[in-house]
């Protein structure tokens, strides 16, 4: 299959209600899009990434107002609307009670809630308002590895496997969305941290807390829950504050990723400072993913990354880092 790019969306809708999938921009990654509902594009989906069934898949909608329907409105808890009024669209995926006979059990792996998201980005909104059926869409790479944020990634990984690419350039926010769920009162969970914060999340529900550890041993429950993930081909180790020291290397053979500094005995070639001199971790963010696949293009045989402040953005870097690195 010869893959090709551009900007088309009316095509892109074509293929979609087709049963094609389709990688489409958001503002956190590129996604490898298929029709929600249809069986069979659900199936290619998990079959083209690789991904396990018992992984659940976000629904991607244009507007709050398509949710009814897909989502038992009388059980969605206060706190939800709040968030989805403060941050859709958006980088915010929540877990919310579907309705299920509407809501395919392999796009939620057989649980009661769906993962749904309202994206932001302008290409993806145009073409989910040309579609009568929302979209399923985890990230278009091979399950387990580097996300693509710009549209070569996505040629480099699944190229020749899908289709055609849609493309918005470069991702905005660089990291996946932040995945709220909600316990038994209501009170919003963060199951996977993303690109709106912790912090931010307190701003308007204060109530806002992450998943304790008794909730991480359950199966997963929304995507981007396995252990290891977001992972480069070369081995990944990560070094800073509370990581162990790093072995003797040669360096040569060894590239590094970095946060404000460039590390040092490292050709400049062989490493990605993510914010010059600035230490910004949305510009980090921005450019984590990159590098990573700028790093792993080189064929080195061991990679080094810094932890990063722990505050803001840094919590959901660093969570993508300490997947990345348990790669085996």
């Amino acid at each position: 299959m010869n893959t090709l790019l551009g900007t088309d969306v009316a095509h892109a809708a074509d293929l979609l209600r087709a049963g094609e999938l389709v990688a489409i921009p958001t503002e956190t990654v590129y996604g490898l899009a298929g029709h929600g509902l249809r069986q069979d594009s659900l199936h290619r989906i998990f079959a083209v990434k690789g991904r396990p069934l018992t992984n659940p898949l976000i629904l991607h909608f244009a507007s709050v107002e398509q949710l009814p329907g897909y989502v038992r409105f009388d059980a969605v808890p206060a706190a939800a609307h709040q968030l989805l009024a403060a941050f859709s669209p958006g980088p915010l995926t929540l877990l919310l009670p579907r309705e299920p006979a509407v809501v395919p059990d392999l796009v939620t792996a057989g649980l009661p809630d769906v993962a749904v998201r309202i994206p932001a980005h302008p290409l993806v909104q145009e073409l989910l308002r040309q579609l009568d059926f929302p979209l399923a869409a985890p990230s278009a790479n091979p399950f387990g590895y580097i996300s693509p944020t710009r549209p070569e990634h996505v040629l480099g990984q699944l190229g020749g496997q899908i289709p055609y690419v849609l493309d918005g350039g470069p991702c905005q926010a660089g990291i996946e969305s932040t995945v709220v769920g909600f316990g038994p009162d209501g009170e919003p969970v963060v199951y996977r941290p993303g690109a709106i914060s912790l912090e931010m999340l307190r701003a308007v529900v204060p109530a806002t807390r992450l998943r304790s550890a008794p909730e991480k041993a359950r199966p997963a429950a929304s995507p981007g829950l396995l252990p290891y993930h977001y992972s480069p081909h070369t081995p990944l180790r990560l070094f800073g504050p509370g990581q162990a020291a790093l072995p003797a290397f040669d360096p040569a053979t060894t590239g590094a990723l970095t946060l404000r500094e460039p590390f040092p005995n490292l050709p400049a070639a062989q490493q990605v400072v993510l914010s010059p001199g600035r230490g910004d971790l949305a510009e980090a963010a921005h450019g984590l993913y990159a590098a990573l696949h700028y790093l792993d293009a080189l064929d080195l045989q061991q990679l080094f990354a810094e932890r990063l402040p722990d505050t803001g953005l840094g919590m959901a870097l660093n969570e993508r880092l300490e997947k990345a690195a348990a790669r085996k």
